[in-house]
């Protein structure tokens, strides 16, 4: 997730616009997956300080992870008002990275710190910690597994009752591996996936980790609001509603999109 070395960060909290866009797909260059564009259906209020590392749809609310030392938190607020219901403040020595609602607690992890946190579902007040090798990146389950990245192309995944690592899964697309897979998200049997500092959402078969199709989100911000932002980052699913929302790092607001379809293939010359 890592604009995070101390000098870079404050040259780029002070001056910088989030990363430019990674260029759209040319005619010449058609890929071999499909690449989705978006149409924005609604805008919500954000909190501008949450440094956004996982986010989530549960109980009617938005749920929300954040990283940063001394600023790291998981929090439950209303969708519509912006209003924080609970608030789970992590220790300052932690960095938070993504978290993920289960039916009966909520888990999060840190960067670098090989630490989970148990969280009750309820009330966010602690009730646990585990621990894990590597870095901890983004969150998501399945209902049967909980998925974790770590900033590589491996997606490994852990029984959520014992939160011990079970398997593995690496993501490739037209066969070959993609890094950087960032914050999670499962809907409708995929795995949706940032990929750290581009505007692009991967989504993931994970029976085979090979990427099916691609989401490009440039351009969600005005350029009034994209002052003092960083990366995309953050993806949560309504099932009910089936309403699918977006963020980011210090962003104003959470976008509610509906995805357009691919266009047709360039026909050849």
């Amino acid at each position: 997730m890592r604009t995070l070395l101390a000098g870079i960060f404050l040259a780029f909290a002070s001056c910088s616009p989030a990363p430019a866009p990674a260029l759209a797909p040319t005619a010449s260059a058609a890929p071999a997956v499909p690449v989705y564009s978006y149409q924005v259906v609604a805008t919500y209020p954000h909190d501008k300080a949450a440094f956004t590392e996982g986010l989530q749809f549960a109980d009617g609310a938005m749920y929300e992870s954040t990283g940063m030392e001394g600023t790291s938190w998981v929090r439950k607020f209303d969708l519509a008002t912006g209003a924080v219901q609970a608030q789970h403040n992590i220790d300052s020595q932690y960095f938070g990275e993504g978290m993920v609602v289960l039916p009966d607690k909520i888990i999060s992890v840190t960067w670098k710190s090989q630490k989970g946190f148990v969280l009750d579902r309820a009330t966010l007040a602690p009730k646990g910690e585990f621990t894990y090798t590597g870095e901890g990146w983004g969150l998501t389950t399945d209902g049967a597994r909980v998925f974790m990245s770590d900033g590589t192309s491996r997606i490994r995944t852990f029984d959520p009752a014992t939160l011990q690592e079970n398997g593995a899964i690496d993501v490739n697309m037209n066969g070959r591996p993609v890094d950087q897979i960032n914050e999670l998200e499962f809907i409708k049997g995929e795995i949706w996936a940032n990929v750290f500092q581009s505007d692009r959402i991967l989504r993931i078969d994970p029976a085979t980790g090979n990427v099916a199709s691609v989401v490009y989100l440039a351009n969600l911000l005005s350029p009034q609001d994209r002052r003092g932002v960083d990366v995309l980052n953050g993806i949560a699913y309504d099932g009910a509603g089936e309403r699918i929302f977006v963020t980011g790092k210090y962003w104003p607001k959470i976008f509610e999109i509906k995805l357009k379809d691919p266009a047709p293939p360039a026909k050849p010359n």
